[in-house]
């Protein structure tokens, strides 16, 4: 026996398992939570994520949704991120809400003990750095929240 530690290669399915457990548990503070988009997908591939933004960022009382996608190659690779929500940020692409790898160096330097969760950490910490914290929001993010602080001042009235 060498005296190198041997290491242990946990397969695709029993990794995504593994992950999948962790997100029902739920992660931290519960700003960043993941789970799987559909019970029945037996590959595990679609995987849907929710950021909270961040305090004291433009981010801030915002709910951000993604979409993950683990292909037949994960944890080897990087699942392929887009977030459903419209965010100004400097690793998305402004068009189709995908996060560069380019502009994203957990993605392009993507190592196999990565797991979702350190990504959607990664994300949030990105939405606090500085290039990032003060970024004008489209639109529909800012009037997002109203509209929800809305319905519950109304839902809340109604008993």
């Amino acid at each position: 026996m060498s005296s190198e530690e041997e290491k242990v290669i946990v397969t695709r399915n029993f990794r995504l398992l593994e992950e999948l457990e962790r997100g029902e548990k739920g992660i931290g503070d519960g700003t960043v939570s993941y789970g799987m988009d559909d019970a029945d997908d037996i590959l595990m591939q679609s995987w849907t994520g929710t950021i909270i933004g961040p305090h004291s960022t433009a981010y801030e009382g915002k709910i951000f949704q993604l979409k993950l996608f683990c292909g037949k190659d994960y944890p080897q690779s990087p699942p392929t991120v887009r977030f459903l929500t419209r965010i100004n940020m400097s690793c998305v692409n402004p068009d189709n809400g995908v996060v560069e790898p380019s502009h994203f160096p957990m993605l392009s330097n993507w190592r196999r003990e990565y797991t979702m969760e350190d990504l959607l950490m990664q994300l949030k910490k990105e939405m606090m750095s500085t290039h990032n914290r003060k970024l004008s929001q489209p639109l529909e993010v800012k009037n997002s929240f109203n509209w929800h602080q809305e319905l519950y001042l109304v839902l809340k009235s109604l008993g």
